[in-house]
């Protein structure tokens, strides 16, 4: 039986669109976290949880963010919006620097850009009514030109947001302890679309949800792109879902982008060999179809000691294929460009073939055959 969620999505998807205006400029973000210890409680380290991370997202467009969960995906999604202060780079929004911006300016940028986080159940004050939950950004953002202080606009506009996410108005009386995991995450979506913003970060925002609520939701979604003009980063673990909702997919490895490309060219034609192994691990519904796997050695190394050089190289498949060479654990690959709108960051990228796939899946199973037999 083949996934409910991907039939939907499927249903759903854009076609993936061709590169246009640009509305959000990423460039050399980075976020390290600091790592306190001994007796006075001094720095002695630090996380790279996000690393030189660069791209650009179009207008209209939704673009997947995947990768290991630890990757720094969700932490660069904070940090694009301010939720987390950023050590370096510069977040262009329609040419305005957002890390730069202060007071009334930064204000008026968080219009503009918003989030849905991965907890219905987390991300809702229990204490508060759901008028309350919604109406409390535009409480934050009222002026005397839209009138969002008075009580009476704000009820308003929080009811047509629920109905805008398919939820009655008068549930804006309620507390979420009385909604479905669902309907909560429909109220997150009411409560990011309710200042007009242009831009929303959704963190994973259906990993939380049954399957059934997961099709729904990304018919939600989909269908509020299309009426309100949204631009989305969907930063997903389901590659499923990625591959049928989003136009365009970064991969993410250790607080790095290693590869970019739009969906139908990713997924047909992987070009860094992280990316073929986290592909490899879609399951096949049909099972009649035997798919060879490419299992990854070892473990992921810690971001606050990464690899130097290339940072997948401890786990690389390709670099065991090609005799180790030292220019993987020694010179740092940049993200190149090797065709329109495919770049990736691999020293040895044209050497991902899928005869090399292949063999190497093979060589691997008969290893593990041998090891199983000992």
């Amino acid at each position: 039986m083949s996934d409910p969620t991907v039939q939907a999505a499927d249903q759903v998807a854009a076609v993936p669109q061709t590169p246009g205006e640009v509305l959000l400029d990423a460039g050399h973000v980075k976020k390290y976290f600091p790592i306190m210890g001994g007796l006075l409680r001094h720095q002695i380290g630090q996380v790279y949880a996000v690393d030189d991370v660069s791209l650009q997202i179009y207008r209209g467009e939704k673009f997947g963010l995947v990768g290991e969960s630890g990757c720094g995906k969700t932490t660069f999604g904070r940090t694009i919006l301010r939720l987390e202060t950023a050590t370096g780079g510069t977040v262009s929004m329609d040419g305005q620097n957002v890390l730069a911006l202060k007071g009334n300016d930064l204000k008026k940028m968080r219009r503009r850009m918003q989030i849905i986080f991965q907890d219905p159940y987390g991300s809702l004050n229990p204490r508060m009514p759901i008028s309350d939950i919604i109406g409390e950004g535009l409480l934050a953002q009222g002026d005397k030109a839209n009138g969002w202080g008075k009580r009476s606009i704000r009820d308003q506009r929080v009811g047509d947001y629920l109905e805008a996410v398919g939820l009655r108005r008068d549930y804006s009386r309620r507390y979420p302890h009385e909604f479905s995991g669902g309907q909560r995450q429909r109220i997150g979506i009411a409560r990011a679309l309710a200042l007009d913003p242009e831009f929303i970060v959704c963190d994973e925002p259906v990993s939380a949800l049954d399957v059934s609520i997961q099709s729904q939701i990304l018919n939600l979604l989909s269908d509020l792109r299309t009426q309100f003009n949204l631009t989305y980063l969907f930063i997903a673990h389901n590659l499923s879902v990625v591959q049928y909702f989003c136009d365009r997919i970064g991969v993410m490895y250790l607080g790095k982008l290693v590869e970019v490309a739009p969906v139908d060219v990713l997924y047909a034609n992987p070009q860094h060999p992280y990316s073929v192994a986290l592909l490899s691990a879609i399951p096949v519904p049909d099972p009649r179809v035997r798919k060879k796997r490419l299992v990854l050695k070892g473990d992921v190394p810690s971001p606050a000691n990464p690899p130097t050089g290339c940072r997948f190289h401890t786990r690389c498949w390709l670099r065991e294929r090609l005799g180790k060479p030292a220019e993987c654990s020694t010179v740092e690959p940049e993200l190149r460009t090797i065709a329109g709108g495919h770049q990736v960051a691999c020293h040895f990228a044209d050497q991902v073939t899928e005869q090399a796939v292949q063999e190497s899946a093979a060589t691997q199973s008969v290893i593990d055959t041998a090891v199983a037999a000992d």
